[in-house]
């Protein structure tokens, strides 16, 4: 969350003081006043980080990259999943990588995001544009090849018989779904 100190009614120092009464997320504060006592009173409010007006808005993306990096990686709420299980199937969310009869293997960034995305979509379909634009984040041009590329190495990875898959199976004409019934 970013955050400006100067608001109309109640500050952004007391809004920050509510939010982390019920909340632990991300906040960066940002704010015309560049004194220090200012950014320590914001910080030991809970701020993660303060930045100050005017900013280059490069350092602001980098700023806010680094908390959600931050966020997500060190801090994990108690009791968040961190794997997914199907039968036979294991994703494990931290590791990025995978346990099945055939062992257990971390892939590659983008197998492991398609393999993800679809799982956590489990029993939907999805169209090869959707899944592509999701896993690679970029407007999809109608080449399927990466896509289709994948699915076969990670069916060759996880599937006791590859050429008929458990969990990834296709949709003939529109896309993939992953199998809601393992």
């Amino acid at each position: 969350m970013v955050l400006d100190v100067m608001m109309p009614g109640m500050d952004g120092f007391e809004t920050l003081e509510e939010i982390r009464k019920e909340n632990s997320l991300p906040i960066l504060m940002f704010t015309s006043k560049n004194d220090s006592i200012s950014k320590v009173r914001g910080l030991r409010a809970g701020a993660d980080d303060y930045l100050t007006k005017p900013f280059d808005m490069d350092e602001l993306i980098a700023r806010i990259a680094s908390l959600i990096r931050r966020y997500t990686r060190f801090n994990h709420q108690a009791g968040a999943v961190q794997k997914l299980d199907f039968d036979g199937l294991q994703i494990d969310l931290e590791n990025r990588s995978v346990t099945t009869s055939n062992g257990t293997f971390e892939l590659p960034p983008k197998e492991f995001d398609l393999l993800l995305y679809c799982a956590k979509h489990q029993g939907k379909i999805l169209t090869k544009q959707q899944i592509y634009e999701e896993v690679w984040g970029e407007e999809y041009f109608y080449d399927d090849s990466n896509i289709m590329a994948i699915i076969s190495r990670l069916r060759k990875k996880l599937e006791v018989n590859p050429s008929s898959p458990k969990y990834i199976q296709t949709v003939k004409g529109i896309g993939y779904r992953f199998n809601k019934e393992v």
